[in-house]
C-alpha cells in the first residue's frame, strides 16, 4: 500500500493500523476466523 499510494505530496494520507476484536461478513453472517 505504502509504494502505491505514496506520492510525497500533502494530501497522500495515513493509514491506520488497529487490533480487530471482531469480524462479521454483513452476507453470510459468518463471523470472526471464517469471515476472514
Amino acid at each position: 500500500i505504502i509504494r502505491t499510494a505514496q506520492t510525497g505530496k500533502i494530501g497522500d494520507g495515513k493509514i491506520f493500523v488497529f487490533d480487530v476484536a471482531r469480524v462479521i461478513r454483513i452476507r453470510t453472517g459468518e463471523e470472526d476466523d471464517a469471515a476472514i
